[in-house]
């Protein structure tokens, strides 16, 4: 991915990973539009940062994401990056759910409707630049679940399974897939801005950003500590690593 001198719109990018990503491409120079439900989060980004755009975007409604990408369209034709990152994550305990599943319907609506129907109403003007990216962001919860957020994996590896089907459907265009697979990093996601067990949201945005740079053939942008679970299957650690997980 080429780093400098696009106009990138990235999902969630008022907090996290999001607005670690948003900040990063900003100071290199990009036009980066961040979009969100919390437009009080997204007005903080934007303050902080000079000459980034906010917009707010509800990604679980099919209608506005259609009138939000008009607007885009309309706004930055330029543009030519989409970072899918928006996601919700939460504890599900399957044996005592609500009787309308609202929480693993929210979860599948934001972490895996959203980029499908986002991917579909900005592929056309992507594939009007002469150069463009599509970044789904996953998670290495998409390789070994964690069993008690289940619904929240399974939309990762969906992410994971429907990247893989983008990127060759598109291997022919000028639109490049990537997918970016965080480990545990220490975000509001679950908590874990305080836990130190968490890799430091600042010492990953730079590992990616620094992928992002020097490896310009890898579609899987994956930091050191994250390949423990990402090739946990190939390597013969499946078990072990979702016992660590997993214990009580």
């Amino acid at each position: 991915m080429k780093t400098t001198g696009n106009t990138i719109l990235i999902t969630g990018g008022g907090s996290g990973i999001g607005r670690g990503l948003a900040e990063a491409f900003h100071a290199l120079g990009n036009h980066v539009i961040v979009a969100g439900r919390r437009k009080e989060v997204l007005d903080e980004t934007t303050a902080a940062n000079p000459g980034m755009t906010s917009l707010t975007l509800d990604i679980h409604d099919p209608a506005d994401i259609r009138s939000f990408a008009a607007n885009v369209a309309t706004r930055y034709p330029a543009l030519n990056v989409l970072i899918n990152n928006a996601g919700i994550m939460r504890v599900e305990k399957l044996q005592a759910q609500q009787d309308d599943l609202a929480d693993a319907e929210a979860i599948i609506a934001t972490n895996l409707l959203g980029p499908i129907r986002l991917i579909a109403a900005f592929l056309p003007l992507l594939q009007k630049q002469p150069r463009s990216t599509i970044m789904n962001v996953s998670s290495g919860l998409a390789f070994v679940p964690m069993a008690q957020t289940p619904t929240y994996c399974a939309t990762k590896a969906a992410i994971h399974s429907y990247t893989q089907s983008l990127r060759h459907q598109l291997r022919a265009s000028t639109t490049e897939v990537l997918e970016l697979i965080p480990p545990y990093v220490a975000t509001d996601l679950m908590g874990g801005a305080s836990d130190p067990r968490a890799m430091p949201l600042d010492k990953f945005i730079s590992e990616v950003m620094e992928i992002l740079k020097t490896q310009l053939t890898a579609v899987e942008i994956c930091v050191e500590r994250v390949k423990p679970i990402r090739f946990a299957a190939e390597s013969g650690h499946y078990d072990a690593v979702f016992d660590g997980l997993n214990r009580q």
